[in-house]
């Protein structure tokens, strides 16, 4: 795992030099002689706040600049390094009343479990198919194949890719998601349920939603 503490802080031109391994899963050294590849699979996790002073979303401390201060700091990240980003999650500031509240939610313990379950199915399901591990490793038409939607979920889909112009790459990215999400919920195929998931995930912080 690759974790980026304030990701548009960190120089672009190092941050394009990401794209190509997240892709492939290699790193290549170019020199005059010889390209050398080196084996560089990695899950890059990012964290950045929502503005330079990271307080656009409370109106009282904002700055004067905000919202105008948020494109700004968030346009430092491109749109191709963006789009190799499966999962975008908003956390909201916690409030000081909140941290005396009990735990809410399932247990690491329970998470964990789900994980492993769902990490078996996909050993089971590539057992026969060398190279593969897990549903971020499938490509072509054997995504196609695992991670076809039903009749709702696929037309949740297009709908998407049509209204939000999403790449192919963002497309099948979705698929390799919603197939993973409905593995851990145990499920066979993959649903609307699990589409709309997924594309939530991806839409995140966009103005309007699907089927807005």
């Amino acid at each position: 795992m690759l974790f980026l503490d304030e990701l548009p802080e960190f120089p672009r031109m190092v941050l394009e030099t990401l794209r190509q391994p997240i892709e492939t899963g290699e790193v290549v050294v170019a020199r005059a002689n010889a390209h050398i590849r080196y084996p560089c699979r990695f899950l890059l996790v990012a964290a950045a706040n929502p503005c330079k002073c990271g307080y656009m979303s409370e109106p009282a401390r904002a700055c004067a600049r905000a919202p105008v201060c948020g494109d700004d700091y968030m346009g430092r990240i491109s749109g191709p390094l963006m789009d190799r980003f499966d999962l975008r999650v908003e956390v909201p500031p916690v409030a000081y009343t909140d941290l005396d509240l009990p735990p809410s939610g399932d247990s690491s313990a329970m998470v964990a479990a789900r994980v492993a379950q769902a990490r078996a199915r996909q050993t089971a399901r590539f057992a026969a198919h060398p190279g593969m591990r897990v549903n971020a490793d499938v490509e072509g038409a054997l995504l196609e194949e695992i991670a076809r939607p039903d009749t709702e979920g696929r037309a949740l889909l297009l709908q998407a890719a049509d209204r939000f112009g999403l790449t192919a790459r963002a497309y099948h990215r979705l698929l390799r998601v919603a197939r993973t999400i409905a593995d851990l919920e145990g499920a066979d195929a993959v649903r609307a349920p699990h589409m709309a998931e997924a594309i939530s995930y991806r839409l995140m912080g966009v103005p309007e939603a699907v089927g807005g």
